[in-house]
């Protein structure tokens, strides 16, 4: 009975270890219908005025287009990167290019923000 227990608390313990590694290895979006879309189905888009890596978006425009942030100890994979913003903080970028959700935008699959800005925020799609 003992190293049955003993066995049962190490299974546990590992079980334990494993979890918060599967969850990081978890794609920061999801594809739908061809295009991307945070967790909670709202449309990501891309800033024409970004650069590979590096956000144009800032302050008064992230206000608008709030960035897709990373979380403490989340890390690139593939085509998913994590890039550092001006304030310090983390942000998601696929294919090098910064991803954001719009204010406008109130119910998962609203897309009110593609074509802004003379065509400078798009809808993220898969390639």
């Amino acid at each position: 009975m003992t190293q049955m227990t003993v066995s049962f608390k190490a299974l546990l313990m590992a079980a334990a270890l494993t979890l918060p590694g599967l969850a990081m290895a978890a794609d920061p979006a999801m594809e739908k219908d061809g295009m991307y879309t945070d967790h909670k189905g709202m449309t990501l888009y891309t800033f024409a005025k970004d650069s590979a890596g590096k956000s144009a978006c800032n302050d008064k425009c992230a206000a608008n287009w709030p960035p897709l942030m990373a979380q403490a100890g989340d890390k690139s994979m593939g085509d998913w990167t994590v890039i550092k913003r001006d304030d310090g903080s983390m942000q998601w970028a696929y294919q090098g290019m910064p991803l954001y959700t719009f204010v406008m935008d109130k119910k998962a699959g609203d897309m009110t923000g593609d074509g802004k800005m003379d065509g400078a925020w798009k809808v993220a799609k898969a390639k």
